[in-house]
């Protein structure tokens, strides 16, 4: 699977049609996990994140950064946002518009000025005329600063379901 098709399904993790429209994030369904009340704050920017990839905000995505983040995905890392927006802030985009995600556990936790937000699920739909169907996992870590939460490092992984039986 390409480089951007992962980040994609992982991208589109804990989105609905409904989040996209309003460019708010949708409330999550009943997934396991906790999320404590001290990281609710930067729970709400990873959903904002990725309502904007969704709904196709690429600078609302890009204002959900750190100037500096770190991107990781397939042993392949993007060093800043002005380096994502140049490389796979686009398709990203467009494959969360594409594809549905179905969140299944989400948990995290924030102490002083740093949150982390962990989240698994599933990816499932058509893109660039593929079926899509895999299972992901996302962890984002924040930092608050003087203009609040933002995201400072993205690791996003996915694999394949393995066939029942």
């Amino acid at each position: 699977m390409s480089r951007s098709l992962c980040v994609l399904a992982v991208s589109a993790l804990l989105l609905s049609a409904g989040a996209a429209a309003a460019h708010e994030p949708a409330p999550l369904p009943q997934v396991q996990g906790t999320v404590q009340a001290e990281a609710a704050e930067a729970a709400a920017v990873v959903d904002a994140f990725h309502a904007a990839l969704k709904a196709g905000d690429t600078d609302g995505a890009l204002a959900m950064l750190a100037g500096d983040v770190m991107i990781f995905e397939e042993g392949g890392a993007e060093r800043s946002r002005e380096e994502y927006a140049s490389h796979h802030l686009g398709a990203d985009a467009a494959f969360a518009a594409a594809v549905k995600a179905t969140p299944a556990r989400r948990s995290g936790w924030a102490a002083g000025d740093v949150a982390w937000i962990a989240s698994e699920g599933r990816t499932t739909g058509t893109f660039n005329g593929r079926p899509v169907d895999r299972l992901s996992a996302e962890t984002m870590v924040l930092k608050r600063g003087p203009d609040g939460w933002r995201i400072a490092h993205i690791h996003w992984s996915s694999r394949a379901p393995r066939p029942a039986g």
